[in-house]
């Protein structure tokens, strides 16, 4: 069955850490994590290829957020330092096309809400 399942979100104060992390049922080249505020449109944040570790990263969490694998586990994590109020979220992770790191189907867990607070 596929399945991805989000979890180790939480609240934190700005200013400290929280990882985050993807578990999923299958495998891909490349995972992404993305994430949606209330009445926001969904946004990507940060991508990974599983298998080579190349990354990418959105303008605005580049160089405070984290993003890693563990492919034995079919885990992607995402390691969130000197979060910031507007990081506050519902974050979510995919299979993502390598190219565009837009979604490559429609397969999303429950997500994991992330609060950052001043």
């Amino acid at each position: 069955q596929v399945q991805l399942v989000e979890s180790r979100g939480g609240s934190v104060q700005a200013g400290g850490s929280l990882r985050l992390s993807c578990a999923a049922t299958y495998s891909s080249n490349c995972m992404g994590w993305f994430r949606q505020a209330p009445g926001k449109e969904r946004e990507g944040v940060a991508g990974i290829y599983t298998r080579g570790g190349r990354t990418y990263y959105a303008d605005s969490v580049r160089g405070r957020f984290t993003i890693s694998r563990d492919n034995a586990k079919n885990t992607v994590y995402l390691q969130m330092n000197s979060p910031k109020p507007e990081d506050t979220a519902m974050y979510y992770c995919a299979a993502v096309l390598c190219g565009s790191w837009m979604p490559s189907n429609n397969y999303w867990g429950q997500g994991t809400q992330v609060t950052v607070s001043s």
